[in-house]
């Protein structure tokens, strides 16, 4: 089984990563080849409105036509069987990055004919990880369903991880961060993090789960 996560925080090291990375353990475990993309390392764009991919008869049609670091990227996911999107919140929405590459998967499988079918076979199972400062998941939720929504239709099935209430820095008395309880957050990143990980592992391995059974029907 292949397995993908791509990380859309410009941190290498921190909450959407260390969520991903033990999923990504999880799947190893279980014999899977496992893959890691950071998006903030590579170079690219969102889509650019060139409609190639709408474009009758073109050699990209159904896919996206911009030659930069996103097109291996794209190619992995629509190969792999799994794919994971891992991104924080930033004033409610998604990184810059995973919007990008959002609009630059999405957009080549929806046709503009009247029957709204789509390109890719939608044989990948795909989870979303968001991450996030605030304690009360629910203020995001028309964002998760929109997003699931879009992914289910065009790429495959869908489902989504979220943690909360994460600590940002490793110290808050570097930063001008007097409206959070320093102590609090420090303590809930000891204790519950943790289990947010080990619960991030055991959610990975029912979507591993949920693929298998795909190929078997």
């Amino acid at each position: 089984m292949k397995v993908l996560a791509i990380n859309g925080s410009p941190r290498k090291e921190w909450n959407t990563v260390e969520i991903l990375s033990a999923a990504l353990e999880k799947a190893r475990q279980q014999g899977a080849e496992a893959e890691l993309i950071h998006l903030d390392s590579l170079k690219f764009t969102g889509c650019k409105s060139c409609f190639a991919c709408k474009r009758i008869g073109s050699a990209s049609f159904g896919r996206c036509a911009l030659q930069d670091d996103l097109k291996a990227v794209l190619d992995s996911i629509l190969s792999a069987d799994v794919a994971l999107f891992g991104t924080p919140i930033y004033f409610s929405d998604v990184t810059a990055g995973i919007r990008a590459l959002f609009e630059r998967l999405w957009f080549p499988s929806l046709n503009y004919n009247k029957e709204r079918t789509v390109n890719y076979p939608r044989n990948v199972v795909c989870g979303l990880v968001y991450t996030m400062n605030v304690a009360d998941p629910k203020l995001y939720e028309s964002l998760y369903q929109q997003h699931t929504s879009i992914m289910e239709l065009l790429v495959g099935p869908t489902e989504r991880f979220i943690v909360t209430d994460t600590m940002q820095f490793d110290d808050y008395s570097k930063y001008l961060s007097t409206m959070f309880d320093a102590a609090q957050k420090k303590r809930r990143h000891e204790e519950i993090f943790p289990q947010q990980k080990a619960e991030a592992a055991e959610w990975f391995s029912g979507l591993m789960e949920k693929k298998r059974k795909m190929e078997e029907d």
